[in-house]
């Protein structure tokens, strides 16, 4: 009996303690930045290309959106196919996340791109068609990702207003679409195929949309790979790692899929939060140490996951855009004059 619960406990340090699969970025934005002026520099303040700098602090795949008509050309496939060009030629494995809309796509608004049809069966056509192309040029870029997510945080539906979740059932079907699109093109070797919702850290949120869309019968669990979260802390009291971890647990469990923290943040400076941060964070200064302590920290609840494979961490280098999205000033890992900070380094030892 001693033996087994020894044997048990060091499993479970090993688990902890072994490296992530995928250990990332979102580095979207860093086209837009350079166009800017910015010059990106290594902890020593020297002037390097960005996926160096990643690259040589144990990044391994880098994270980009794709726009499908932007008005600047941002985000398009063109300027992802240059991005992707840039991560390959020092080994980053490239994961392609389709938003499926012309502009940002989230659980507020995931509006179909202008022209698209509005009826199912058109529209799944279309979407099938795009995915489809746009996944052939990659490769014929030479470029074959690692991971493509079909949508960005589609909690509430995609390419509404047809994929709203009033109608579960076109949700299932254009996800078959997507999903198929991929399946069906000249990549090679095949990426992984994810579907990201947010608030990972919400069990009923993650439990009440599988169950809903996978019941409809047109999209089944053979159909992707891969379940992605978002998890912000800064926007729940309830959004601690203990519930994150919990939650990831039911997922893995239920639908036996491998399951990623694929957006997640911590701020350097946060004088004026808007929500209360959960108690099992609270603790975590803000700074790039705690944003190193709190990297590592939801590393080692994915890594507690049976099929727990990834972090990534949502545009560090956006100096530009420092608070991202949340209440908090900034949340980048480099200084307003391009120069990471000692937290881009955690993704060595995650």
């Amino acid at each position: 009996m001693i033996l087994s619960s020894l044997s048990a406990v060091l499993c479970g340090l090993s688990a902890v303690n072994a490296a992530l699969t995928y250990k990332g970025v979102d580095w979207s934005s860093v086209i837009v930045e350079e166009r800017a002026g910015v010059q990106y520099k290594n902890q020593n303040g020297q002037v390097q290309p960005i996926e160096r700098i990643f690259a040589d602090n144990g990044v391994n795949t880098v994270r980009q959106r794709v726009w499908v008509n932007p008005r600047d050309g941002n985000y398009n496939l063109d300027y992802n196919i240059a991005l992707a060009r840039r991560a390959k030629a020092v080994g980053l494995g490239v994961y392609i996340n389709f938003h499926y809309s012309d502009d940002w796509a989230d659980p507020g608004k995931q509006w179909a791109p202008s022209g698209w049809p509005s009826d199912i069966d058109n529209l799944s056509w279309k979407l099938y068609n795009y995915t489809l192309d746009a996944a052939n040029r990659f490769q014929d870029a030479g470029i074959q990702p690692t991971i493509i997510s079909i949508g960005n945080e589609i909690t509430t539906g995609l390419l509404w207003p047809t994929g709203r979740t009033n109608n579960w059932g076109n949700i299932a079907r254009l996800l078959r679409s997507a999903a198929w699109g991929v399946k069906d093109s000249r990549l090679n070797p095949k990426p992984k195929i994810m579907v990201h919702l947010d608030n990972g850290w919400n069990w009923g949120t993650q439990q009440n949309w599988y169950t809903n869309v996978l019941k409809q019968g047109s999209f089944e669990l053979s159909d992707f790979d891969m379940m992605g979260v978002s998890f912000y802390p800064f926007y729940s009291a309830s959004a601690g790692l203990e519930s994150l971890k919990s939650s990831l647990n039911n997922m893995a469990n239920t639908w036996g899929k491998e399951v990623l923290v694929v957006e997640t943040n911590w701020p350097t400076s946060c004088p004026n939060p808007k929500y209360t941060f959960p108690s099992d964070v609270r603790n975590i200064p803000f700074s790039a140490a705690g944003q190193a302590q709190y990297v590592t920290s939801v590393a080692n609840v994915v890594k507690s996951v049976s099929r727990g494979t990834g972090l990534f961490y949502w545009e560090p280098s956006w100096i530009h855009n420092a608070n991202l999205g949340s209440s908090c000033a900034d949340n980048t890992m480099f200084s307003p004059n391009g120069q990471a900070l000692s937290s881009v380094s955690v993704f060595r030892n995650i």
